[in-house]
C-alpha cells in the first residue's frame, strides 16, 4: 500500500486527510444537489482563474497548473471538484430514488434529478461521501499514479456512474424499445413506455426516450453552439492566459438552467476542449496566435459538442440515472489530445496528462 502512496507523492496522513475532505465534499454534493454543486464548481474556477491571472499580471508567469490555488485545491479538489461533489450527488440521487425518498414529479426518472437538493438524510449523505472518495481515487490514481492520457476529473465522473448504476442495479444502458440508441423520434412523437412499471423513482408512463437536454440534442443545432463556445474559450485563453476561465463560465452559467429558464445551453465539454487544444496546438499558453487558436478552439469546441450528443444517446436517454454527457465528452476529446501531442502533431498536451 505504501508503494503507490509515494508513488503520488503523498503520506499516509495525506491520504487519510483527502479521503475525508472527500467524503466531505461527496457529501455536501449531495446535500446540495449534483447541479448545483457543479454551478459552484464554476463560481470557484472563476474566482481562482482571476487570481491566477492577476498573479500572471504581476510576475510574468503564466499559472497554468490546475494543482494548486482556489482552481486546483477549492474547484477542482475535494471541496467542488466534479468528481468528488458532482459525481457523489448523482450517485446519491440514483440511491434517493431508489429508496422512494423523491417525489418530485420530475419528467423523466427521479434518479436523473441531479437539480433537486437531497437535503440532510443522514444514509443520503453517507453515499455522497462515500461516492466522494471513489472519484477522489480515481482522480488520483488516474492523472497521479498512471499520469493516463485523458481528464481525470472528468473520468472521475464517468466512472462513477458506471459504478453507481452497478451498484444500485439500474441498466447500464436501457432499452430502446426497438427504436435504436441513436433515434430521438420517440420524443418528438412522445411516445411511452408500454410495457414499463413504476419503481423507485419511475412512473409506469414514462416517455421512451428521455434527451438529456430536450432543447439541445439535434445534430445542427449542437454544431453550432459547439464552435461558437470553443471559439470563445479560445479567444479568452489567448486574452487572458487562464486555459480554465471559459470552462468556469459555462458552469457558472448553469446557475439560470437550474433555476428553470428556458434553452440554457450546456457548454463545458465545449469550451474546456477548445481551449486545451488552442493552447496545445501552440504548444504554451504565451506563444497562441489569435487566428489559429480560435480556428483549432472552434473545431474541438465541435468535436466536444457532437460527441458528449452521442454519449447522451447511448448512455443517458434509455437509462435510469444521470450518466454526464459532458463529463464523457471531455474524456475523449482531452484522450485525442493527448494522442495527437504523443505522435507530434501538437507540440504539448497543456495541461492533459501523457504517461510517463
Amino acid at each position: 500500500m505504501m508503494v503507490p502512496l509515494q508513488l503520488l507523492g503523498l503520506s499516509l496522513q495525506e491520504w487519510v486527510a483527502l479521503a475525508i475532505a472527500a467524503f466531505a465534499g461527496g457529501a455536501f454534493g449531495a446535500a446540495l444537489g449534483a447541479l448545483p454543486a457543479f454551478i459552484f464548481t464554476g463560481f470557484m474556477v472563476i474566482a481562482g482563474e482571476a487570481v491566477n491571472t492577476l498573479a500572471t499580471d504581476l510576475t510574468g508567469e503564466v499559472q497554468a497548473e490546475i494543482g494548486t490555488g482556489i482552481t486546483g485545491f477549492v474547484a477542482f479538489g475535494p471541496v467542488f471538484g466534479p468528481h468528488v461533489s458532482f459525481a457523489g450527488g448523482a450517485a446519491a440521487a440514483a440511491y434517493a430514488a431508489r429508496k422512494g425518498y423523491m417525489d418530485t414529479g420530475f419528467d423523466y426518472h427521479e434518479a436523473k434529478n441531479i437539480a433537486y437538493a437531497l437535503g440532510t438524510k443522514p444514509d443520503v449523505l453517507v453515499v455522497g461521501g462515500l461516492f466522494g472518495i471513489l472519484g477522489m481515487v480515481i482522480r488520483q490514481i488516474s492523472g497521479g499514479l498512471l499520469s493516463l492520457p485523458w481528464d481525470p476529473i472528468a473520468m472521475g465522473v464517468v466512472l462513477s456512474a458506471v459504478f453507481h448504476r452497478l451498484v444500485y442495479s439500474y441498466p447500464l444502458i436501457g432499452s430502446t424499445g426497438g427504436s435504436g440508441l441513436f433515434d430521438m423520434g420517440p420524443f418528438e412523437r412522445e411516445e411511452r413506455r408500454g410495457d414499463a412499471v413504476a419503481d423507485g423513482g419511475a412512473t409506469a408512463d414514462r416517455l421512451a426516450v428521455e434527451p438529456w437536454l430536450p432543447h439541445q440534442y439535434k445534430w445542427p443545432n449542437v454544431a453550432m453552439i459547439g464552435a461558437v463556445t470553443g471559439i470563445l474559450a479560445a479567444y479568452t485563453t489567448v486574452q487572458t492566459g487562464s486555459i480554465f476561465l471559459g470552462f468556469g463560465i459555462s458552469a457558472a452559467s448553469l446557475l439560470f438552467l437550474n433555476c428553470g429558464v428556458d434553452q440554457i445551453p450546456v457548454t463545458h465539454h465545449m469550451t474546456l476542449p477548445g481551449a486545451t487544444a488552442a493552447v496545445a496546438y501552440a504548444g504554451s499558453v504565451g506563444e497562441m496566435a489569435i487566428l489559429p487558436s480560435v480556428i483549432v478552439g472552434g473545431l474541438f469546441g465541435l468535436t466536444g459538442a457532437m460527441s458528449g450528443e452521442v454519449i447522451q444517446r447511448v448512455f443517458y436517454s434509455h437509462s435510469d440515472t444521470h450518466f454526464d454527457p459532458p463529463a464523457a465528452a471531455i474524456v475523449i476529446n482531452t484522450f485525442v489530445i493527448a494522442v495527437l501531442a504523443i505522435v507530434g502533431v501538437f507540440p504539448s498536451s497543456a495541461w492533459v496528462p501523457l504517461p510517463i
